[in-house]
């Protein structure tokens, strides 16, 4: 089965620093084949035998702080899981980089979509934000992205459960999953 394990806190700010080469490392010695990585934001895609989305994730948290020193987070996402977010994103989303930013954002299992949307706030005529079954789409107005509230979705306490990632990094990991 393949898969795309989504790291939380690392590389940012000069913060748990890991260098893409030791974490694809590291997921060989877990017993993981087909692993690469994907820019220094920490998206491994990976194929295992294990079918087990939430044992899977235990079982790579626990190695990567271990073997990292940090207190890992991830959030795994199957390669059909990956195919469903992408399919049920807004019409339109994506289509206008010139004048929008679009983000993905990706929830930490049991974590539902429809928990987290119901928190998240959009500035009129600057965001707007989208449910989908395993993601929430983002969309905020480029000229005005510093008032955007995307930033102010850091400070929920759910944060911590959820990572984002912009479109086109999505729909790269997408095409490297097929």
């Amino acid at each position: 089965m393949k898969y795309l394990a989504l790291l939380r806190g690392i590389n940012v700010g000069g913060k748990n620093i890991i260098k893409m080469s030791a974490l694809q490392k590291a997921f060989v010695e877990m017993g993981f084949s087909s692993v690469q990585t994907y820019i220094q934001s920490g998206n491994v895609i990976f194929e295992s035998e294990n079918n087990n989305s939430l044992t899977l994730t235990e079982q790579i948290e626990r190695s990567l702080s271990e073997i990292f020193e940090y207190k890992s987070k991830i959030v795994l996402i199957t390669d059909s899981m990956l195919k469903q977010i992408i399919e049920e994103a807004p019409p339109g989303f994506g289509s206008d980089p010139d004048n929008y930013k679009y983000d993905f954002v990706f929830l930490r299992f049991p974590l539902t979509a429809s928990e987290v949307f119901s928190q998240i706030k959009v500035r009129e005529g600057v965001d707007s934000a989208s449910c989908g079954t395993f993601a929430l789409y983002f969309t905020r107005l480029t000229s005005m992205s510093s008032r955007s509230y995307l930033g102010k979705v850091m400070s929920l306490p759910v944060y911590k459960e959820l990572s984002i990632r912009n479109y086109n990094t999505t729909v790269k990991l997408s095409d490297l999953l097929k």
